[in-house]
C-alpha cells in the first residue's frame, strides 16, 4: 500500500524520545513536564469513590455538570469572569485536544495561523493537519518577548487565528497587561480568532499575576481559552482539560469535539469537581512549584549553566555557552547518555531547529530528585 503522509516531516515527539532515552540509561528524568510525586491523596479518594459508585458510563458530552460549574467558578475566583457552565464551558480529554478540536473547528484549506516561535510542538501539525499554514513570529532569547510590530506585519486577509502560550513553555515567560491590551487592539473589529495556551495558569511566580484573557471583556469574545488539570493537580495521566468560550465559538467547538473524543473520563471529572472546591488547591499551586523553581536555582548556583528568568510554568532554561559549543539536540543526548540527566534541546521549539545553546529542565520533581539532578549539573 502507498502512503502520503499528511505529515512527511513529523516524526515522534522529542518528549517521547527523551523520556525512553532516560528509561534506557537509567537518568535522571527532567525532561518531559510531569512530576515524579503522586497527586494528593484526597484526590485518589475521591477518584475511587466515584468509581465504586457506579459512574463509569459516558459523561455528558461537554462534561459533567459539576466540574463545568466547578469551573465557572475557578475562572470567577481568578480573573472576575462570567462563563455559563451550559454553554460556553467545555471538559476535553487535555489540553492538546482542546487545542487540535479548536483549530478543526475554526481552520480551513488556506488559512493562516500566527504562532510564536519557540513553540509547544503539537500547535504546527494541527494546523497544517486542516489545510492551514503556520505564520511565525519569533520571541527572541533571552527575554522571550513578544514584538507586536512584527505580529501587526504578519496579519492578512487569511489570518483566521493567533495561537498565545502564557505561562510560556518552554521559555517560562510571562504576558503583562500590556501584552493583553496590544492584543486586545490588534484583533478587535477582527474575524480573527485567539486560541490562548493557558495550562500553567495557575503557576506565576514572584507575586505577579496570570494575565488570562478571561479578564478583557473585548478579548474574551472572540478567544479560546485552554486549560489543563493534568498540571493543576499533578496529574498528567489523567488526561481531563477544559476551554472556556463565548457561547457562538463553543457551538463549533462542540460539533468537533463530539466526534474527535465524544466525552471524557467520567468518575475522574466528578472527583476534579469535589477536590478543586478547596480553593486553595489551585491557589495555593504557585508558592508550591516557586519553592520548587527557587531550590533548583539555589542548588544550581555554582554551576556553569547560567539560568534564564523563569516567571511561570515548571520549567527553566538554562545556557550552555559558557561550557560547550554542541548542538543542543546533540549535548542533550549525552548528557543523557554519560552523565545521567535528560533534559529538552530548546531547538525542537523551532520549525527551523534555532539552536541558542539552551537547555530546558522541568523542576516539577521531589526534592530529592531536584538534588541529585544539581549535583549533576554543577559538575559539569
Amino acid at each position: 500500500m502507498q502512503i502520503n503522509s499528511k505529515l512527511p516531516n513529523v516524526g515522534t515527539t522529542i518528549f517521547t524520545v527523551m523520556s525512553a532515552l532516560a528509561r534506557e540509561h537509567n537518568a535522571i528524568n527532567l525532561s518531559q513536564g510531569f512530576p515524579d510525586f503522586d497527586c494528593s491523596p484526597k484526590l485518589m479518594e475521591l477518584a475511587n469513590k466515584y468509581i465504586r459508585s457506579g459512574f463509569n458510563q459516558y459523561a455528558p458530552m461537554p462534561g459533567t455538570q459539576a466540574l463545568r460549574e466547578r469551573i465557572a467558578e475557578i475562572l470567577s475566583t481568578c480573573y472576575g469572569a462570567s462563563y455559563h457552565p451550559e454553554t460556553e464551558i467545555t471538559v476535553t480529554a487535555g489540553a492538546t485536544q482542546a487545542i487540535y478540536t479548536a483549530l478543526a473547528a475554526f481552520v480551513g484549506s488556506g488559512d493562516e495561523v500566527i504562532v510564536f516561535e519557540p513553540a509547544y510542538d503539537c500547535y504546527v501539525p494541527a494546523i497544517e493537519l486542516q489545510g492551514g499554514k503556520a505564520v511565525y513570529s519569533q520571541l527572541n532569547a533571552p527575554e522571550f518577548a513578544i514584538n507586536w510590530a512584527d505580529v501587526r506585519s504578519k496579519i492578512t486577509s487569511r489570518t483566521k487565528a493567533i495561537i498565545i502560550n502564557s505561562p510560556h513553555n518552554p521559555s517560562g515567560t510571562t504576558l503583562s497587561q500590556a501584552d493583553i491590551a496590544e492584543l486586545e487592539r490588534l484583533v478587535a473589529g477582527t474575524n480573527i480568532l485567539v486560541i490562548s495556551d493557558e495550562v500553567y495558569e495557575h503557576m506565576v511566580f514572584d507575586g505577579q499575576s496570570h494575565q488570562s484573557v478571561a479578564m478583557s471583556k473585548t478579548l474574551a469574545a472572540q478567544s479560546i481559552l485552554v486549560s489543563s488539570f493534568g498540571k493543576t493537580v499533578h496529574t498528567t495521566g489523567w488526561k481531563i482539560g477544559y476551554v472556556a468560550a463565548p457561547k457562538e465559538i463553543m457551538v463549533e467547538f462542540r460539533k468537533v469535539h463530539q466526534f474527535l473524543v465524544f466525552v471524557v473520563n467520567h468518575p475522574l471529572q466528578l472527583a476534579l469537581a469535589d477536590f478543586l472546591a478547596d480553593k486553595d488547591n489551585y491557589l495555593q499551586l504557585k508558592n508550591f512549584y516557586q519553592q520548587k523553581r527557587d531550590l533548583f536555582l539555589r542548588l544550581t548556583q555554582s554551576s556553569k549553566l547560567k539560568p534564564l528568568k523563569t516567571a511561570g510554568t515548571y520549567f527553566q532554561l538554562m545556557s550552555y555557552s559558557a561550557i560547550s559549543n554542541e548542538n543542543d539536540s546533540e549535548l542533550a543526548v549525552r548528557l543523557t547518555k554519560e552523565k545521567k540527566l535528560a533534559t529538552i534541546p530548546l531547538s525542537v521549539f523551532y520549525s527551523q531547529k534555532t539552536d541558542n545553546k539552551l537547555l530546558r529542565f522541568c523542576f516539577a520533581k521531589k526534592d530529592e530528585t531536584i538534588e541529585k539532578a544539581a549535583e549533576i549539573i554543577c559538575a559539569l
